[in-house]
């Protein structure tokens, strides 16, 4: 079957139709049946099929109109034929393409099928490109004529509605002729192009008109462009300037960055000396510190030996000390005792001189005056002399109560630190008290605090991503035979008790991710295979001593924790002993094979490693180990030790407030004396100005002739008495200074007595502590020297490195910054064709720049613009223009392209419809031939007016008929189907469609009519489709014709 034929229609619910198949023909299809039976509804259904709207059908006013009554959709499936070089797209439709068009009551769809029913597209520009290749156009009457459109068209008479049955394309019926050869459509189109070419010339005369007033403006900007050469001239060379002074600034950083180079490398020469000689320095500080330490452990032992001989020379030294401090004192006082005798008597000698120079004087005056003047001064001097005994009893007063209240406050500051002292021990003691009641409580916390609560807790939440539950920590599993050891075993096992053991890697990533959730950092992890049974460890293997070692005082449940004790803590061959001696008996004079350490039950350890003995003191804060179970026991004892420092700090407070009690009544005592002293040397000085003042008056009045000796005579009797009382306290130092010599000297020879005993271990003891006061030296000046190179490195070396780094680096910086801005405004070798920098320095550029920019500003003064606006306006309205201009040429020359062609076609469609009218002519005059008839067709293109001219056979007269309407039924009818069949013979289709084309024939007609058509049908090769309500007898049968009969319509 050719291409684009339908081989099939198939409706559900649609019009009148529940379900209809219907096969066609390849050729000729006659569908006869009585009316109602649904005929016309298969055309219809084809109509809708292919996209004609509801109202074009002329049975519809919407598709939903379409669905049969009672069903809530129908559905049209068509299947077009696609074999052949015509076919469309064979290589996805095959050889048939279904289109099924599905209608429901709010919406339609179109789906187009391949030959196996699969959807290939569903868009309307789909079934468009299909309609197009075919060439199916289902509101043509040549291809679709509806009976509606056959009725009307057999029924029309008049000239006007044969040429046009309807004006528009979405009207009822297209007019048959001119819809057929489409030159109407042709005709309406070059109107309106011609119509539209005319508007487009208008515009763009518009357009060209419009650019005028703009070139006359650039005709006036090129002008002031001509006149503003020179500035343009002062621009180019501030550009040029600019230019060097951008390079300029990068040759500047290029030579700061060669000086900051050199400098850095200069400094980096200097690294290798001072390390050189600080690592010399780290050598010698790690080879003396070995020594430092092996000499110290050689004191430590004489210490501890000679400790008792040390603290009785000590105490015999502090004792000489105090005797021979006393005696210095003495000798001190002493010797000041007598400088100050030896003063007073030659302050003696002097006033007994004096006193005779004065008497000598004295004779030369009257005896009363002298008398007179000497009473009054020698009044003055005793009041002096009073009130100066006085300021100097006062004066030594209050140095005594500074004195006393110096060693108060000394003696309150002292027991302030005493308090804070057994303060700290006692919150020392109270934090161990509840540290051993949570333990009392949980021995778990023991272990890790509350870290290994939460630790559990979150090994709880995980234990199923474990292969074997971890076991942990140790020391939560382990039990001592008796409480004595426990400090001794937390002593050499210490962390370890704390650690967990897991039985693969795995396991110990998880416990390691449990441990980071709880933020338990540093968790001790010890990886051990759990199916291990207890190490059986051999005698020979063990310490050979009675004393018990730490595994035989441990026991576990677990044997996984015993063995990890073994491998990971060596507690096989650490030992136990009671006290001090007894270790360093076990550890040094025995030299016990398989022994590693031993402990005191107090937590003192001891080691030997070759020849270098070891002891570390026990930590003195831990009163029980965390083993330890009788823990009550360690709390009652805590507690009373905590009650007893409480009872001592609490008699101390008493004695500190008793001394601040003594101070305040001190500082009032002092704050009297003082007001008392300066009162007295207030008056004292009084006294002075007086006497001054009466001497005076007497030598004014003597007129320098009289002298008094009063004041010379009392002062020498206070020396000589005061020279008496000083020889009598000089006579108490020198029994006191004897005293203190014999108590000198008896302690010496006691001490030199101590010293002879003990002379031979003092005097290793000194040899070795003098060594290690020298090694201590080497190791001190050692470190010094390091530390001063280290500091010279720093400060010096590293520092200023780093700062000229950092400078470098900046500058690498800045030159990039320059280079990169410098390379912005223009390339390198655009600064070295202009000559270069050169000589020029960046102030003398810049200077220069500075005055052509002021010269050019003068000179733009003149004008509103600048010349780079002018000539940027001119160049953007010059390419605006010629955009415009090249536009509006183009414009034009489309135009003039486009009236050609116009011009062109319009001669060609002239010609065409000439050439149609009469091909038109030439077949309706082959079909009316037929039957004996003859006619002519006139087509008036301008009035629209088709005219029918025939002449008929029987007409004697041979009269032209003009009016189809003076004609029968049948001839009318006849001649309409012969132009419609002339139409036919001018249009293509891959299949036509005509209903109820022979309603108003008569029988003769009818079957002249049919036979016409059969033949045109069969000899024009495609596909027809003819339906009629009458009889269809009379066709004859052949393989090309197939009927087929509608049922009749249920009552």
């Amino acid at each position: 079957m050719a291409a684009g034929t339908i081989s099939r229609i198939r409706l559900e619910n649609f019009m009148c139709h529940s379900s209809l198949h219907i096969e066609l023909g390849e050729h000729v299809n006659f569908i006869t049946g009585q009316n109602g039976s649904g005929k016309s509804a298969i055309l219809t259904a084809l109509c809708v099929a292919f996209g004609c709207r509801a109202k074009n059908t002329q049975r519809a006013a919407s598709l939903k109109d379409f669905i049969k009554t009672g069903c809530s959709y129908a559905s049209i499936l068509v299947d077009i034929n696609n074999h052949g070089e015509d076919a469309f797209k064979p290589e996805v439709f095959g050889n048939v393409i279904i289109l099924e068009r599905r209608i429901t009551e709010s919406s339609s769809s179109t789906v187009l099928k391949d030959q196996h029913g699969r959807k290939v597209a569903h868009r309307k520009d789909d079934l468009v490109e299909i309609i197009e290749h075919f060439n199916i156009d289902v509101e043509n009457p040549c291809v679709i004529m509806s009976q509606d459109k056959s009725r009307e068209f057999l029924h029309s008479g008049n000239d006007k509605d044969k040429f046009k049955v309807l004006t528009v394309i979405h009207s009822v019926l297209l007019q048959f002729f001119f819809k057929a050869t489409l030159l109407q459509q042709v005709n309406d189109l070059l109107g309106s192009i011609r119509k539209n070419l005319n508007v487009v010339d208008s515009i763009v005369e518009e357009l060209e008109r419009s650019i005028m007033p703009v070139l006359k403006e650039l005709d006036d900007i090129q002008d002031k462009i001509k006149n503003m050469e020179h500035i343009e001239e002062i621009a180019h060379e501030i550009e040029n300037l600019k230019k060097k002074l951008a390079w300029a600034w990068v040759y500047d950083v290029d030579k700061k960055i060669g000086e900051q180079t050199e400098k850095l490398e200069k400094l980096r020469e200097r690294i290798p000396a001072c390390q050189e000689r600080i690592d010399r320095n780290t050598a010698i500080i790690e080879e003396v510190r070995k020594e430092f330490i092996v000499k110290k452990e050689n004191v430590r032992s004489f210490l501890e030996k000679t400790q008792e001989v040390r603290r009785m020379k000590e105490k015999m030294q502090h004792d000489i000390h105090e005797a021979v401090k006393l005696k210095m004192d003495l000798e001190k006082e002493h010797a000041r005792g007598m400088q100050v005798l030896n003063k007073m008597n030659t302050r003696v000698r002097r006033l007994e001189v004096q006193v005779h120079e004065f008497q000598l004087k004295r004779m030369q005056q009257t005896q009363a005056e002298v008398f007179q003047v000497e009473d009054s001064i020698w009044e003055l001097q005793q009041e002096i002399n009073s009130a100066n005994l006085c300021a100097t009893r006062l004066s030594e007063e209050e140095k005594k109560l500074s004195e006393e209240l110096q060693d108060i406050i000394k003696s309150i500051s002292d027991i302030g630190k005493e308090i804070d002292e057994d303060g700290r021990r006692i919150n020392h003691l109270k934090s161990q008290i509840e540290d051993l009641r949570r333990r009392q409580h949980d021995k778990l916390t023991a272990f890790g605090g509350d870290r290994v609560q939460s630790l559990y807790r979150s090994i709880e939440r995980h234990h199923s991503r474990f292969k074997c539950p971890p076991i942990g920590p140790i020391g939560y599993h382990v039990q001592l035979a008796s409480d004595c050891w426990s400090l001794a075993v937390d002593c050499a096992l210490g962390r370890l008790l704390d650690a967990f053991i897991v039985s693969c890697h795995k396991d110990s990533l998880i416990l390691r991710e449990c441990a980071k959730e709880v933020k338990y950092h540093n968790l001790q992890i010890i990886i051990y295979d759990f199916a291990k049974p207890r190490l059986d460890i051999p005698n020979h293997l063990l310490p050979s001593t009675t004393h018990p070692t730490i595994l035989s005082v441990i026991h576990s449940k677990n044997p996984t924790i015993l063995n990890v004790l073994v491998d990971q803590g060596h507690t096989e061959r650490q030992v136990l002993v009671q006290d001090y001696e007894v270790g360093k008996s076990v550890a040094f004079d025995k030299r016990i094979r398989n022994l590693k350490e031993v402990y005191t039950s107090d937590g003192c350890k001891m080691f030997c490693r070759g020849s270098v003995e070891t002891i570390l003191p026990p930590n003195r804060k831990w009163r029980a180990g965390r083993l330890c179970t009788s823990l009550g026991e360690k709390i009652i004892e805590i507690e009373n030790e905590t009650a007893e420092i409480k009872k001592i700090n609490s008699e101390r407070w008493d004695l500190k407030g008793k001394l601040v009690i003594d101070r305040d009544n001190i500082n009032s005592k002092l704050r009297t004396l003082k007001r008392k002293r300066e009162d007295e040397e207030q008056h004292l000085e009084r006294k002075k100005v007086q006497l001054d003042d009466t001497k005076k008056i007497s030598i004014a009045n003597k007129h320098d002739t009289a002298v008094d000796t009063s004041e010379l005579e009392a002062e020498m009797m206070q020396v000589k008495e005061d020279i008496g009382n000083k020889e009598l306290v000089l006579e108490k130092i020198n029994l006191k200074l004897t005293d203190a010599l014999r108590e000198e000297n008896d302690k010496r020879a006691s001490y030199k007595n101590f010293i002879g005993s003990a002379h031979a271990e003092m005097g290793s003891i000194s040899d070795a502590e003098h060594e290690l006061q020298l090694v201590e030296e080497k190791i001190n000046d050692a470190q010094q020297d390091k530390a001063h190179y280290e500091g010279v490195m720093e400060r010096k070396v590293l520092a200023p490195i780093k700062m000229a780094e950092s400078e470098l680096t900046d500058l690498q910086q800045l030159h990039q910054e320059y280079f990169e801005k410098a390379s912005r405004i223009c390339a390198e070798k655009e600064v070295e064709a202009l000559g270069g920098v050169g000589g020029s320095t960046l102030e003398q550029l810049s200077d220069r720049i500075n005055k052509l920019n002021q010269k050019f500003q003068q000179e733009s003064r003149r004008y509103t613009e600048t010349i780079d606006d002018l000539r940027a306006l001119h160049d953007k309205k010059g390419r605006k223009i010629l955009r415009k201009q090249q536009m509006y040429a183009g414009f034009r020359g489309k135009l003039n392209a486009c009236q050609k062609a116009l011009d062109l076609r319009w001669r060609k469609f002239q010609r065409n419809a000439g050439l149609l009218k009469r091909q038109l002519t030439w077949l309706f005059n082959e079909h009316l031939g037929k039957k004996g008839i003859s006619g002519h067709i006139n087509v008036d293109y301008k009035n629209e007016v088709l005219s029918v001219d025939l002449t008929m056979p029987q007409d004697a007269s041979r009269d032209t008929v003009r009016d189809t309407r003076g004609l029968s039924g049948g001839e009318r009818s006849f001649s309409t189907l012969c132009f419609t069949l002339a139409l036919h013979g001018m249009t293509e289709a891959p299949f036509r469609a005509m209903d109820e084309f022979d309603v108003f024939m008569d029988a003769v007609s009818r079957k002249i009519s049919l036979d016409t058509l059969v033949d045109f049908a069969v000899a024009q090769g495609s596909q027809w489709i003819f339906i009629t309500p009458h009889d269809i007898s009379m066709v004859k049968a052949g393989d090309r014709i197939k009927k087929q009969q509608m049922a009749a319509p249920r009552g």
